[in-house]
Formats: structure tokens, C-alpha cells, sequence
């Protein structure tokens, strides 16, 4: 799909946007947070305080954009979808922070037509590489869009929290398809193109993409084991288990999502 650039979502009418807050991402401090956190500050160190560039890949209605720009960074969404778009507008004008989001219509597979080369500090793509066709193009792209010595992160659908939960809900065959196919697809009626285990996601980024995986994390642990009335009834407590056990590789089998923070090589590694 050729992708097509679209315009900056436009000014709030309002003047009092909140200043630049010293610390990173706000919001719920679950484990995905507080990693983006530690690295948006890590990036504003780098570039002596000056706003952090951020580029969201199939960042859909700007569910992660908005709370980067409330965090004081410059966020770029790149989806497909003219109607996500135009819902990200509204919710960073209802944010105030709609000087900081700019949208553009593209394909993740064709990331370098609608984005400046390495200029990114950090890339997302949550919940973006098991949706793609071309897997492999898509993280090299993802990597090619940030400098040297910022970070890509990835948020990807776990294979074998998916085979779990089908085998939980009685769909035996469906959980043994999820585990013996190459994608980890339940079937030709599957949504997604794919999901992965931490090994595939860890190979994926550094072989294909060349990138140096520091973290990968689980996210989602228990909330899909949990009924919904105890997750509603002590949502603290569940976000201060999740944080306990994210790292932990023990873990990671059960998480329903898989998240890798992988940095691009320092001009001064490749010498």
C-alpha cells in the first residue's frame, strides 16, 4: 500500500497548555509505562531538555501519542486509517496538547516515504507487527526511523498466552494450531497475521532489524487470568502484581502481550 501524507492536526483554541513536566510518560505506572518513562527522560537528557521526538507507528486514535505529548514530547501518528486519524485530533485537542501530535496517513511498510529518516528518539509500534503483511520490512523501517543510540519499542500479541487461552475456554484444537503454526494463527479465520514468542521477537529485532534488545517484558499477566470483578475491585494492587512479575522470564509464557525495547547502535558502536 502506497502510503499518502497527510497534515498537522491543528491548534487547541486554548492557550493555557500544561508546561513541559520534567519526568516522562504519565498515566497508570504499569510496566510498559514505566519503561517509555525511563526512556523518554533518558532521551531528553541526550538532547540537553529540548522536547523528545516521538514517531507512532499505527498509532491508531493516540492512545499512546496523547499521554507522550502530555509528557511535553512531539508525536508523529502514522496509520492508515483517515477515521483513527481524525479521532486522534480530537482527543489531543480535548488533551491540549494538539501543537504537539501531528498525523499522517501511511503504511508502516512504507515508513521512510512519510517520515525523516533517523530523526526519531523513539519509535512506537504497539500492537502494530502482528497486523502487518512484511514483518521483517516493517521493523527495518521502525529501525531505520530513529537515530543513533534511540530506542524502538514493540508491543506484540503472545503466542503462548494465546494457546492458553484458548485451552482454558474448551477450544483444545485451536490452542494446539496457535502452538504448531509458524505464525502462531489459530486458524484461516484469525485476525492477526501473527503472533510471537519472546524468542521470535528477540531474533526479529536484532537480526532483521539489527537493533540491541535491552528489554523484554511481559504485559498483561494476570488480567487475563483474573475474573474482571477482582480486577475492577482492586486495580492498585493487580498493577503493583503485574509490575512484580513483567521481567521475570518465568513469566513472560503467560503474558498476553510481549514488549521489547530495542536501541539502535551508537554511531561510535560501529566503528
Amino acid at each position: 500500500m502506497n502510503a499518502n501524507s497527510g497534515a498537522a492536526v491543528g491548534r487547541p483554541e486554548r492557550s493555557d497548555l500544561p508546561p513541559e513536566p520534567s519526568e516522562g510518560l504519565p498515566g497508570a505506572d504499569g510496566p510498559v509505562r514505566r519503561a517509555l518513562r525511563a526512556e523518554v527522560q533518558r532521551a531528553r537528557e541526550r538532547r540537553g531538555g529540548s522536547p523528545v521526538r516521538v514517531v507512532d507507528v499505527g498509532g491508531g486514535s493516540g492512545v499512546w501519542a496523547v499521554p507522550m505529548a502530555a509528557a511535553g514530547c512531539t508525536v508523529t501518528v502514522v496509520d492508515t486509517s483517515p477515521d483513527a486519524l481524525a479521532a486522534l485530533h480530537g482527543r489531543a485537542v480535548r488533551a491540549g496538547v494538539a501543537d504537539r501530535v501531528r498525523a499522517v496517513q501511511g503504511d508502516a511498510q512504507t515508513l521512510s516515504e512519510v517520515v525523516s529518516g533517523a530523526d526519531a528518539d523513539l519509535v512506537l509500534g504497539h500492537g502494530l507487527l502482528e497486523v502487518v503483511e512484511d514483518i521483517a520490512t516493517v521493523v527495518v523501517q521502525l529501525a531505520e526511523a530513529v537515530v543513533p543510540g534511540g530506542a524502538v519499542s514493540v508491543l506484540v500479541a503472545n503466542r503462548h498466552a494465546a494457546a492458553l487461552a484458548h485451552a482454558h475456554a474448551g477450544r483444545l484444537a485451536q490452542a494446539r494450531t496457535v502452538l504448531t503454526d509458524p505464525a502462531g494463527r489459530s486458524g484461516s479465520g484469525d485476525p492477526l497475521q501473527r503472533r510471537l514468542d519472546e524468542a521470535g521477537l528477540r531474533g526479529l529485532l536484532e537480526s532483521a532489524a539489527g537493533l540491541s534488545v535491552e528489554v523484554v517484558q511481559g504485559d498483561g499477566i494476570f488480567h487475563g487470568l483474573l475474573p474482571a470483578s477482582v480486577s475492577e475491585a482492586a486495580p492498585s494492587e493487580l498493577e503493583s502484581l503485574e509490575a512484580l512479575v513483567a521481567g521475570n522470564p518465568e513469566f513472560l509464557v503467560l503474558a498476553a502481550r510481549l514488549h521489547a525495547l530495542a536501541r539502535r547502535p551508537d554511531r561510535a558502536d560501529w566503528a
